[in-house]
């Protein structure tokens, strides 16, 4: 079963010198989510690379996270949403996602991981989740952590974008919003660091 913790990212900068779309953030940090849930970064396993993915959905990946680092405040990551040359609808995708980073309509970065070792944070229904392995980082539409971001996007676009004069820049089952429901812990599971 695969836990997510969501994030916010904020773009505040872009430079093409590298020719690639490059960005940093950061991924997770140790405050308690809107569900009261807590992911210690310090109890991160993973290894490099990291796939980047749309939504979550394992079947579009659109890059991949190279650095992690991490410390008792945060995961502050670099990565790479992936250019191709070949046209076709792959090509147009990942145009398509980054472009929709880098102008802030999505605004979300989201781990998905397991869970090793876990306690339950007493009187609340949240978990304070202390080890666990890191499986993807996403971008997504709606992110719940507002402590987590994207610090830096570094685009190989960034001509363009100057010359038309723009700036740069315990696991519960997810309920639908507004309806009250008992927070059952089984089943898709979600976990929302800040947003």
């Amino acid at each position: 079963m695969q836990n997510r913790a969501f994030a916010v990212l904020e773009i505040k900068a872009a430079d093409d010198s590298s020719g690639k779309r490059r960005f940093s953030g950061i991924a997770t940090t140790p405050t308690a989510d809107r569900s009261g849930d807590i992911v210690e970064p310090t109890g991160a396993k993973f290894k490099l690379p990291i796939p980047f993915l749309w939504q979550h959905d394992s079947g579009d990946p659109i890059g991949w996270i190279d650095k992690a680092t991490v410390t008792a405040k945060g995961i502050e990551v670099e990565g790479e949403v992936a250019s191709i040359e070949d046209e076709g609808e792959l090509k147009q995708r990942l145009t398509k996602a980054w472009q929709m980073l880098k102008n802030k309509l999505v605004k979300g970065l989201s781990i998905g991981f397991n869970s090793i070792e876990h306690s339950y944070i007493d009187g609340t229904y949240g978990i304070h989740f202390k080890v666990w392995e890191w499986l993807e980082l996403s971008a997504v539409t709606i992110a719940a952590n507002q402590e987590a971001s994207i610090t830096a996007i570094k685009s190989a676009d960034m001509a363009s974008q100057a010359a038309s004069g723009q700036k740069r820049a315990q696991p519960f089952v997810r309920i639908p919003a507004g309806v009250s429901a008992n927070p059952v812990r089984k089943g898709v599971v979600y976990i929302n660091p800040k947003g």
